[in-house]
């Protein structure tokens, strides 16, 4: 799900730039938070398990990355992983208050999904999400793994979160938590939209496994 083969957008979910610019921008952000923190393509590519190639081309916007592609990145870069939303236009960020016109977005068009931020800008131990996932949408075609923990509540249609090679198909009013470390991913197999609360613990000092 690296790739640009599928352009299946969330249609539900405005946005504000072209998937042209979101490809230009994620690719800048990787290559100044890759040389802010001193590491070369090779570096990152060892810290992440991706190959040269790939983080070459994301950072040329000639691929759009998956979910995992950036969690990979967000450990290695030592980040968050919203370091790579769009930021918000609507000039009312606060310190410690998100208010919704002025969440800011992530939208991973080849994944089909699209991320909103529920917590401020920085760094912390713990992110909090809404995801919004078309029919079709996925974190990625392999399994992650990390420290912490991730937990969510399905708001509305269904997701299925594959943990350690099992699947388990959730509905709107299920929720769930687990270990971070267990191999995970997630996607919708319906045909109609989902939207999830998603939220994760990562301790700054975490490294990516698996």
């Amino acid at each position: 799900m690296d790739g640009r083969g599928d352009t299946n957008a969330p249609k539900d979910v405005s946005t504000t730039e072209t998937d042209d610019t979101v490809d230009q921008r994620l690719g800048e952000t990787v290559r100044l938070l890759r040389q802010r923190a001193g590491l070369s393509i090779q570096d990152v590519a060892n810290k992440t398990g991706l190959s040269t190639g790939m983080i070459s081309q994301l950072e040329r916007a000639r691929a759009m990355p998956s979910i995992r592609t950036l969690r990979l990145l967000s450990i290695a870069l030592d980040v968050p992983i919203s370091y790579f939303f769009e930021s918000s236009d609507s000039g009312d960020v606060q310190r410690y208050i998100v208010r919704k016109n002025a969440r800011r977005l992530l939208r991973l068009t080849a994944s089909g999904v699209v991320k909103e931020a529920l917590t401020p800008e920085g760094k912390g131990q713990l992110e909090l999400y809404e995801l919004t996932l078309n029919p079709g949408a996925s974190s990625g075609t392999d399994f992650l793994q990390h420290t912490g923990e991730k937990a969510g509540y399905i708001l509305s249609g269904s997701l299925r979160l594959w943990l350690d090679n099992q699947a388990h198909m959730l509905e709107a009013g299920d929720s769930f938590r687990f270990p971070s470390i267990v191999p995970h991913m997630f996607d919708n197999p319906t045909q109609q939209t989902a939207r999830v609360i998603w939220v994760t613990t990562l301790r700054q000092t975490d490294s990516p496994a698996g």
